[in-house]
């Protein structure tokens, strides 16, 4: 990684913050505006449908399609964020494997605090399950708040008595409503996307109240990944929260998942959606594609 790309990149994300004292308007807008600076392939189509009651945005290889379905959960502290935030993305899995991806517009806080976001991720999935679709030609992404929502999702799936899909892949995931790792310590300050005061306050709009100490909101902690399915993590190492990765990935290993835990130094939160600007984001989409492809069965 070049210094003049990662100077290009904080510079980026201190001068449009995700979070602060604001408006929620205002941060919905502004995360929007930087995420629609993000490169997103050419050779993709987006179409609008429906997943359970929820609208979804369909992304397609332009090309010749490869059996299988990406089912993606965008990032943005379950606040902000939207399908379309999270093209370059998704977009960049499409490029890839040739996988479509459905990428559901799930509700956000404070509007819909917990568990709204998993209840519509979840009857996502099920009405997937319902066209006929073969959970193991599915696999769950997602990034930041939706990486953490590709193992919650998982976990309320297995309590509903749902088949579980191939694979799941979490960028940067957020998997500890606690905020107890350490990593909320000694990266404060050097994240130039969140501070611990940030995540807090995003995270009370979407607890509402609840009691973080669950596995739903803290999976990181208090799951049973037993049985889960195959799953890449991948996350940088100046993010505060890197220990909600490590974590995770510590806890599904004990419990007999196959699991990865991809560690990038001195990138920041969901480096990925970088792809073009970054050459660490690249990479990372290249592995990413590569356990796609390897789990999702035809």
């Amino acid at each position: 990684m070049s210094k003049e790309q990662r100077a290009k990149i904080n510079g980026m994300l201190q001068r449009t913050p995700a979070d602060g004292p604001r408006s929620v308007e205002s941060i919905r807008s502004g995360f929007a505006d930087m995420m629609a600076t993000m490169i997103v392939p050419e050779d993709i189509r987006t179409t609008e449908t429906t997943l359970g009651t929820r609208r979804t945005l369909l992304v397609e290889p332009v090309g010749p399609r490869r059996p299988g379905t990406i089912l993606y959960f965008h990032g943005g502290s379950f606040v902000f964020g939207s399908p379309e935030t999270a093209l370059s993305l998704t977009g960049n899995l499409v490029a890839r494997t040739g996988f479509r991806a459905l990428s559901v517009d799930y509700r956000l806080a404070p509007e819909h605090p917990f568990p709204a976001a998993i209840e519509d991720t979840v009857a996502a999935y099920r009405a997937l399950l319902d066209s006929g679709e073969n959970p193991e030609s599915i696999a769950f992404a997602g990034d930041s708040a939706g990486g953490g929502l590709t193992v919650t999702t998982c976990l309320a799936a297995r309590a509903a008595g749902l088949p579980l899909p191939a694979g799941i892949v979490a960028f940067s995931p957020g998997l500890d409503h606690t905020r107890s790792g350490e990593s909320m310590e000694t990266k404060d300050g050097i994240d130039p996307f969140f501070t611990r005061t940030a995540v807090q306050g995003t995270g009370e709009m979407y607890m509402a109240g609840q009691d973080p100490h669950q596995e739903l909101l803290s999976p990181a902690i208090f799951a049973d990944p037993t049985g889960l399915p195959p799953m890449l993590i991948q996350v940088g190492t100046n993010e505060i929260l890197l220990d909600d990765s490590t974590r995770m990935a510590t806890r599904a290993r004990d419990a007999g998942v196959d699991v990865i835990l991809d560690v990038t130094a001195d990138v920041p939160h969901v480096f990925q959606a970088f792809a073009g600007i970054l050459d660490e984001a690249d990479q990372a989409l290249d592995r990413a594609a590569l356990f796609l492809t390897q789990h999702i069965e035809a």
